[in-house]
Protein backbone atom coordinates (compact mmCIF):
# COMPACT_ATOMS: atom_id res chain seq x y z
CA UNK A 1 0.00 0.00 0.00
CA UNK A 2 1.38 3.32 -1.04
CA UNK A 3 2.63 5.70 1.64
CA UNK A 4 1.03 9.17 1.51
CA UNK A 5 3.04 10.71 4.30
CA UNK A 6 4.86 9.87 7.49
CA UNK A 7 2.71 7.30 9.26
CA UNK A 8 -0.24 7.83 6.89
CA UNK A 9 -1.35 5.13 4.45
CA UNK A 10 -4.05 5.15 1.79
CA UNK A 11 -6.18 2.92 3.98
CA UNK A 12 -6.00 5.27 6.96
CA UNK A 13 -6.75 8.23 4.75
CA UNK A 14 -9.81 6.48 3.36
CA UNK A 15 -11.01 5.70 6.89
CA UNK A 16 -10.59 9.35 7.95
CA UNK A 17 -12.46 10.57 4.88
CA UNK A 18 -15.28 8.14 5.59
CA UNK A 19 -15.47 9.33 9.21
CA UNK A 20 -15.75 12.96 8.10
CA UNK A 21 -18.53 12.10 5.65
CA UNK A 22 -20.44 10.13 8.29
CA UNK A 23 -20.16 12.97 10.80
CA UNK A 24 -21.28 15.52 8.22
CA UNK A 25 -24.31 13.42 7.29
CA UNK A 26 -25.17 12.89 10.95
CA UNK A 27 -25.01 16.65 11.67
CA UNK A 28 -27.28 17.37 8.71
CA UNK A 29 -29.84 14.80 9.88
CA UNK A 30 -29.72 16.25 13.42
CA UNK A 31 -30.28 19.78 12.15
CA UNK A 32 -33.19 18.60 10.01
CA UNK A 33 -34.69 16.86 13.04
CA UNK A 34 -34.45 13.42 11.44
CA UNK A 35 -32.00 12.17 14.06
CA UNK A 36 -31.77 12.85 17.76
CA UNK A 37 -28.63 14.43 19.25
CA UNK A 38 -26.91 13.61 22.49
CA UNK A 39 -27.05 16.75 24.64
CA UNK A 40 -25.47 17.53 28.02
CA UNK A 41 -26.49 20.96 29.34
CA UNK A 42 -24.09 20.79 32.31
CA UNK A 43 -21.14 20.02 30.05
CA UNK A 44 -22.10 22.79 27.63
CA UNK A 45 -22.00 25.25 30.55
CA UNK A 46 -18.53 23.97 31.46
CA UNK A 47 -17.39 24.60 27.88
CA UNK A 48 -18.84 28.11 27.91
CA UNK A 49 -16.94 28.84 31.15
CA UNK A 50 -13.78 27.39 29.62
CA UNK A 51 -14.01 29.65 26.57
CA UNK A 52 -14.64 32.71 28.77
CA UNK A 53 -11.75 31.77 31.05
CA UNK A 54 -9.37 31.33 28.12
CA UNK A 55 -10.38 34.67 26.58
CA UNK A 56 -9.93 36.58 29.85
CA UNK A 57 -6.60 34.91 30.60
CA UNK A 58 -5.27 35.69 27.12
CA UNK A 59 -6.27 39.35 27.47
CA UNK A 60 -4.61 39.59 30.89
CA UNK A 61 -1.43 38.06 29.51
CA UNK A 62 -1.43 40.56 26.63
CA UNK A 63 -1.98 43.56 28.92
CA UNK A 64 0.71 42.36 31.34
CA UNK A 65 3.19 42.16 28.48
CA UNK A 66 2.20 45.69 27.44
CA UNK A 67 2.82 46.86 31.01
CA UNK A 68 6.28 45.29 30.98
CA UNK A 69 7.01 47.04 27.70
CA UNK A 70 6.01 50.36 29.31
CA UNK A 71 8.30 49.65 32.29
CA UNK A 72 11.16 48.97 29.89
CA UNK A 73 10.44 52.24 28.06
CA UNK A 74 10.40 54.19 31.33
CA UNK A 75 13.65 52.52 32.35
CA UNK A 76 15.31 53.60 29.11
CA UNK A 77 14.05 57.16 29.55
CA UNK A 78 15.28 57.23 33.16
CA UNK A 79 18.72 55.98 32.12
CA UNK A 80 19.04 58.65 29.42
CA UNK A 81 18.00 61.34 31.89
CA UNK A 82 20.55 60.18 34.47
CA UNK A 83 23.26 60.01 31.80
CA UNK A 84 22.44 63.56 30.73
CA UNK A 85 22.71 64.81 34.31
CA UNK A 86 26.01 62.99 34.83
CA UNK A 87 27.48 64.61 31.71
CA UNK A 88 26.44 68.10 32.78
CA UNK A 89 27.48 67.70 36.43
CA UNK A 90 30.88 69.35 36.80
CA UNK A 91 33.56 67.48 38.82
CA UNK A 92 34.02 70.22 41.43
CA UNK A 93 30.32 70.48 42.25
CA UNK A 94 28.98 69.15 45.52
CA UNK A 95 27.95 65.48 45.52
CA UNK A 96 29.59 64.41 42.23
CA UNK A 97 30.42 60.92 43.54
CA UNK A 98 26.99 60.62 45.17
CA UNK A 99 25.37 61.55 41.84
CA UNK A 100 27.25 58.78 40.01
CA UNK A 101 26.28 56.23 42.65
CA UNK A 102 22.67 57.40 42.58
CA UNK A 103 22.52 56.90 38.79
CA UNK A 104 23.82 53.32 39.15
CA UNK A 105 21.35 52.54 41.95
CA UNK A 106 18.46 53.93 39.90
CA UNK A 107 19.38 51.77 36.90
CA UNK A 108 19.67 48.67 39.09
CA UNK A 109 16.31 49.38 40.69
CA UNK A 110 14.59 49.55 37.29
CA UNK A 111 16.27 46.31 36.16
CA UNK A 112 15.21 44.44 39.29
CA UNK A 113 11.65 45.74 38.99
CA UNK A 114 11.32 44.58 35.38
CA UNK A 115 12.86 41.17 36.13
CA UNK A 116 10.69 40.55 39.20
CA UNK A 117 7.48 41.27 37.31
CA UNK A 118 8.61 38.97 34.50
CA UNK A 119 9.55 36.11 36.81
CA UNK A 120 6.72 36.33 39.32
CA UNK A 121 3.72 37.62 37.33
CA UNK A 122 4.18 37.03 33.61
CA UNK A 123 5.66 33.53 33.99
CA UNK A 124 2.74 32.62 36.24
CA UNK A 125 0.28 33.69 33.52
CA UNK A 126 2.23 31.88 30.80
CA UNK A 127 2.15 28.63 32.80
CA UNK A 128 -1.55 29.06 33.50
CA UNK A 129 -2.45 29.58 29.82
CA UNK A 130 -0.20 26.79 28.53
CA UNK A 131 -2.77 24.14 29.55
CA UNK A 132 -5.65 25.62 27.51
CA UNK A 133 -4.63 24.44 23.99
CA UNK A 134 -4.55 20.77 25.02
CA UNK A 135 -7.91 20.96 26.79
CA UNK A 136 -9.42 22.85 23.86
CA UNK A 137 -8.25 20.11 21.49
CA UNK A 138 -9.73 17.40 23.71
CA UNK A 139 -13.07 19.23 23.87
CA UNK A 140 -13.14 19.32 20.07
CA UNK A 141 -12.25 15.61 19.94
CA UNK A 142 -14.99 14.83 22.46
CA UNK A 143 -17.50 16.63 20.19
CA UNK A 144 -16.38 14.57 17.19
CA UNK A 145 -16.60 11.31 19.13
CA UNK A 146 -20.07 12.29 20.32
CA UNK A 147 -21.19 12.61 16.69
CA UNK A 148 -19.59 9.23 15.94
CA UNK A 149 -21.47 7.73 18.87
CA UNK A 150 -24.77 9.21 17.68
CA UNK A 151 -24.14 7.99 14.12
CA UNK A 152 -23.32 4.44 15.32
CA UNK A 153 -26.36 4.46 17.55
CA UNK A 154 -28.66 5.50 14.72
CA UNK A 155 -27.12 2.96 12.31
CA UNK A 156 -27.60 0.14 14.80
CA UNK A 157 -31.18 1.21 15.46
CA UNK A 158 -32.05 1.34 11.77
CA UNK A 159 -30.69 -2.19 11.21
CA UNK A 160 -32.76 -3.50 14.09
CA UNK A 161 -35.90 -1.93 12.69
CA UNK A 162 -35.32 -3.11 9.12
CA UNK A 163 -37.68 -5.62 7.50
CA UNK A 164 -34.84 -7.86 6.39
CA UNK A 165 -32.55 -8.34 9.33
CA UNK A 166 -28.97 -9.26 8.70
CA UNK A 167 -27.68 -10.61 11.97
CA UNK A 168 -24.07 -10.26 10.91
CA UNK A 169 -24.49 -6.57 10.08
CA UNK A 170 -26.44 -6.00 13.27
CA UNK A 171 -23.71 -7.62 15.31
CA UNK A 172 -21.01 -5.52 13.60
CA UNK A 173 -23.05 -2.34 14.09
CA UNK A 174 -23.51 -3.18 17.75
CA UNK A 175 -19.78 -3.71 18.12
CA UNK A 176 -19.04 -0.36 16.47
CA UNK A 177 -21.63 1.30 18.71
CA UNK A 178 -19.99 -0.10 21.83
CA UNK A 179 -16.55 1.06 20.70
CA UNK A 180 -17.79 4.57 19.82
CA UNK A 181 -19.63 4.85 23.11
CA UNK A 182 -16.56 3.81 25.12
CA UNK A 183 -14.26 6.35 23.41
CA UNK A 184 -16.80 9.14 23.85
CA UNK A 185 -17.51 8.38 27.49
CA UNK A 186 -13.83 8.21 28.41
CA UNK A 187 -13.22 11.69 26.98
CA UNK A 188 -16.44 13.00 28.43
CA UNK A 189 -15.68 11.80 31.96
CA UNK A 190 -12.13 13.17 31.87
CA UNK A 191 -13.28 16.62 30.79
CA UNK A 192 -16.14 16.71 33.26
CA UNK A 193 -13.54 16.17 36.00
CA UNK A 194 -10.96 18.67 34.66
CA UNK A 195 -13.06 21.61 33.49
CA UNK A 196 -14.58 22.55 36.91
CA UNK A 197 -11.12 22.34 38.53
CA UNK A 198 -9.64 24.56 35.83
CA UNK A 199 -12.51 27.06 36.22
CA UNK A 200 -11.94 27.34 39.96
CA UNK A 201 -8.16 27.73 39.52
CA UNK A 202 -8.54 31.14 37.88
CA UNK A 203 -9.09 32.84 41.27
CA UNK A 204 -5.77 31.65 42.68
CA UNK A 205 -3.95 32.59 39.49
CA UNK A 206 -5.35 36.15 39.52
CA UNK A 207 -4.56 36.53 43.21
CA UNK A 208 -0.96 35.37 42.81
CA UNK A 209 -0.39 37.47 39.70
CA UNK A 210 -1.71 40.76 41.05
CA UNK A 211 -0.50 40.25 44.61
CA UNK A 212 3.02 39.72 43.30
CA UNK A 213 2.68 42.70 40.95
CA UNK A 214 1.42 44.96 43.74
CA UNK A 215 4.17 43.87 46.11
CA UNK A 216 6.93 44.60 43.61
CA UNK A 217 5.32 47.91 42.69
CA UNK A 218 5.20 48.96 46.34
CA UNK A 219 8.85 48.04 46.92
CA UNK A 220 9.99 49.72 43.71
CA UNK A 221 8.23 53.02 44.43
CA UNK A 222 9.41 53.00 48.06
CA UNK A 223 13.05 52.50 47.06
CA UNK A 224 12.73 54.97 44.17
CA UNK A 225 11.28 57.55 46.57
CA UNK A 226 14.43 57.28 48.72
CA UNK A 227 16.66 57.81 45.69
CA UNK A 228 14.54 60.78 44.61
CA UNK A 229 14.89 62.31 48.07
CA UNK A 230 18.66 61.83 47.89
CA UNK A 231 18.72 63.59 44.53
CA UNK A 232 16.66 66.45 45.93
CA UNK A 233 19.02 66.78 48.93
CA UNK A 234 22.06 66.94 46.62
CA UNK A 235 20.44 69.65 44.49
CA UNK A 236 19.46 71.64 47.59
CA UNK A 237 22.99 71.46 49.00
CA UNK A 238 24.48 72.45 45.66
CA UNK A 239 22.26 75.54 45.55
CA UNK A 240 23.13 76.44 49.15
CA UNK A 241 26.83 76.25 48.41
CA UNK A 242 26.37 78.38 45.31
CA UNK A 243 24.62 81.04 47.38
CA UNK A 244 27.33 80.94 50.07
CA UNK A 245 30.07 81.23 47.46
CA UNK A 246 28.28 84.11 45.80
CA UNK A 247 27.89 85.88 49.13
CA UNK A 248 31.58 85.40 49.92
CA UNK A 249 32.64 86.82 46.56
CA UNK A 250 30.48 89.90 47.06
CA UNK A 251 31.83 90.45 50.58
CA UNK A 252 35.45 90.57 49.33
CA UNK A 253 34.78 93.27 46.72
CA UNK A 254 34.02 96.99 47.04
CA UNK A 255 30.74 98.72 46.33
CA UNK A 256 31.69 99.30 42.72
CA UNK A 257 32.65 95.64 42.23
CA UNK A 258 29.39 94.48 43.83
CA UNK A 259 27.42 96.76 41.54
CA UNK A 260 29.29 95.48 38.48
CA UNK A 261 28.69 91.83 39.49
CA UNK A 262 25.01 92.52 40.02
CA UNK A 263 24.75 94.06 36.55
CA UNK A 264 26.38 90.98 34.98
CA UNK A 265 24.28 88.51 36.96
CA UNK A 266 21.01 90.20 36.00
CA UNK A 267 21.39 89.30 32.34
CA UNK A 268 18.46 88.63 30.07
CA UNK A 269 18.72 84.84 30.49
CA UNK A 270 19.03 84.84 34.28
CA UNK A 271 16.10 84.51 36.66
CA UNK A 272 15.96 86.70 39.83
CA UNK A 273 18.03 85.16 42.56
CA UNK A 274 16.20 83.76 45.56
CA UNK A 275 17.60 83.02 48.98
CA UNK A 276 18.37 79.47 49.94
CA UNK A 277 15.80 77.58 52.01
CA UNK A 278 15.56 78.50 55.69
CA UNK A 279 18.12 76.63 57.76
CA UNK A 280 16.98 73.60 59.68
CA UNK A 281 16.64 73.64 63.44
CA UNK A 282 19.97 71.99 64.35
CA UNK A 283 21.75 72.02 67.77
CA UNK A 284 21.88 75.49 69.44
CA UNK A 285 24.75 77.92 69.23
CA UNK A 286 26.12 80.26 71.91
CA UNK A 287 24.43 83.63 72.41
CA UNK A 288 25.19 86.52 74.81
CA UNK A 289 24.67 85.73 78.49
CA UNK A 290 21.79 87.46 80.38
CA UNK A 291 24.27 89.89 82.02
CA UNK A 292 25.73 90.81 78.64
CA UNK A 293 22.23 91.32 77.18
CA UNK A 294 21.24 93.53 80.10
CA UNK A 295 24.47 95.55 79.77
CA UNK A 296 23.78 96.00 76.08
CA UNK A 297 20.19 97.09 76.74
CA UNK A 298 21.35 99.55 79.46
CA UNK A 299 23.81 101.05 77.02
CA UNK A 300 21.01 101.77 74.54
CA UNK A 301 18.74 103.07 77.30
CA UNK A 302 21.46 105.53 78.39
CA UNK A 303 21.89 106.66 74.80
CA UNK A 304 18.17 107.17 74.22
CA UNK A 305 18.42 110.76 75.70
CA UNK A 306 20.99 112.76 73.70
CA UNK A 307 23.68 114.42 75.94
CA UNK A 308 24.75 117.98 75.53
CA UNK A 309 27.99 117.07 73.82
CA UNK A 310 27.99 116.74 70.07
CA UNK A 311 30.71 114.22 69.43
CA UNK A 312 30.50 111.92 66.44
CA UNK A 313 29.90 108.82 68.64
CA UNK A 314 27.01 110.39 70.56
CA UNK A 315 25.38 111.62 67.34
CA UNK A 316 25.51 108.13 65.82
CA UNK A 317 23.97 106.53 68.91
CA UNK A 318 21.19 109.15 69.00
CA UNK A 319 20.33 108.48 65.34
CA UNK A 320 20.11 104.70 65.98
CA UNK A 321 17.88 105.22 69.04
CA UNK A 322 15.60 107.64 67.19
CA UNK A 323 15.27 105.25 64.26
CA UNK A 324 14.24 102.40 66.52
CA UNK A 325 11.29 104.13 68.19
CA UNK A 326 9.19 106.95 66.84
CA UNK A 327 7.09 107.45 69.99
CA UNK A 328 8.65 107.52 73.46
CA UNK A 329 11.91 105.68 72.66
CA UNK A 330 10.95 102.59 74.68
CA UNK A 331 12.65 99.38 73.47
CA UNK A 332 11.56 95.77 73.98
CA UNK A 333 13.40 93.87 76.74
CA UNK A 334 16.64 92.30 75.53
CA UNK A 335 16.79 94.44 72.36
CA UNK A 336 20.03 93.88 70.38
CA UNK A 337 19.66 95.47 66.94
CA UNK A 338 17.22 95.66 64.06
CA UNK A 339 17.04 94.03 60.63
CA UNK A 340 15.01 94.48 57.47
CA UNK A 341 13.33 91.61 55.61
CA UNK A 342 14.65 91.31 52.05
CA UNK A 343 12.37 88.38 51.10
CA UNK A 344 8.96 87.13 52.14
CA UNK A 345 8.94 84.27 54.62
CA UNK A 346 5.87 82.13 55.34
CA UNK A 347 5.91 80.75 58.87
CA UNK A 348 5.72 76.96 59.06
CA UNK A 349 5.42 76.62 62.84
CA UNK A 350 3.56 78.37 65.65
CA UNK A 351 6.70 79.93 67.13
CA UNK A 352 7.88 81.47 63.82
CA UNK A 353 7.49 85.06 62.64
CA UNK A 354 5.76 85.80 59.34
CA UNK A 355 7.82 88.25 57.21
CA UNK A 356 7.02 90.45 54.25
CA UNK A 357 9.68 92.11 52.14
CA UNK A 358 10.53 95.45 53.78
CA UNK A 359 9.38 94.59 57.33
CA UNK A 360 11.63 96.03 60.03
CA UNK A 361 12.22 93.56 62.87
CA UNK A 362 13.58 94.33 66.35
CA UNK A 363 15.99 91.53 67.24
CA UNK A 364 15.88 90.47 70.89
CA UNK A 365 17.82 87.91 72.87
CA UNK A 366 16.39 84.45 73.51
CA UNK A 367 15.02 83.96 77.03
CA UNK A 368 16.97 80.70 77.13
CA UNK A 369 20.17 80.82 75.03
CA UNK A 370 20.11 77.02 74.67
CA UNK A 371 16.90 77.28 72.63
CA UNK A 372 18.54 79.30 69.84
CA UNK A 373 19.18 77.32 66.66
CA UNK A 374 21.98 78.14 64.27
CA UNK A 375 20.84 80.54 61.55
CA UNK A 376 17.67 81.66 63.41
CA UNK A 377 16.97 84.92 65.30
CA UNK A 378 14.31 86.00 67.78
CA UNK A 379 12.45 89.25 67.21
CA UNK A 380 9.21 91.14 66.72
CA UNK A 381 8.05 93.53 64.05
CA UNK A 382 8.82 97.19 64.83
CA UNK A 383 5.38 98.31 63.66
CA UNK A 384 3.65 95.87 65.99
CA UNK A 385 5.84 96.82 68.95
CA UNK A 386 5.19 100.55 68.47
CA UNK A 387 1.47 99.86 68.27
CA UNK A 388 0.94 97.38 71.10
CA UNK A 389 4.18 97.21 73.16
CA UNK A 390 3.50 93.48 73.45
CA UNK A 391 6.64 91.36 73.78
CA UNK A 392 4.60 88.15 73.39
CA UNK A 393 4.29 88.94 69.68
CA UNK A 394 7.91 87.90 69.16
CA UNK A 395 8.93 84.83 67.18
CA UNK A 396 11.88 83.19 65.47
CA UNK A 397 12.78 83.82 61.81
CA UNK A 398 15.60 82.78 59.41
CA UNK A 399 18.52 85.18 59.47
CA UNK A 400 19.29 84.70 55.75
CA UNK A 401 15.92 86.26 54.82
CA UNK A 402 16.94 89.59 56.44
CA UNK A 403 19.61 92.26 56.28
CA UNK A 404 21.05 94.08 59.30
CA UNK A 405 20.42 97.83 59.30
Amino acid sequence: MAELGKGVTAGKLAINVQKRLSRAQEKVLQKLGKADETRDAAFEEMVANFNKQMTEGTKLQKDLKAYLTAVKTLHDASRRLQDCLAEMYEPDWFGKEEMDTLAEDTDTLWLDYHQNITDKSLVCMDTYLSQFPDIKARIAKRDRKMVDFDSARHHFSSLQKGKKKDEAKIAKAEEELGRAQKIFEELNVELQDELPVLWDSRVGVYVNTFQSLAGHQEKFHRDMSKLSQNLNDIMTKLEEQRQLKKGGDIATTGDGAKSDEANHSDSACSAPKRPGPPPGRPPPRLTPSPDQRQQHADMFDDEASPPDTHTESTSTTTQQSSATSSSDGELPPGFLYKVKAIHDYAATDGDELELKNGDVVLVVAFDNPDEQDDGWLMGLKESQWLKEKNISAKGVFPENFTQKI
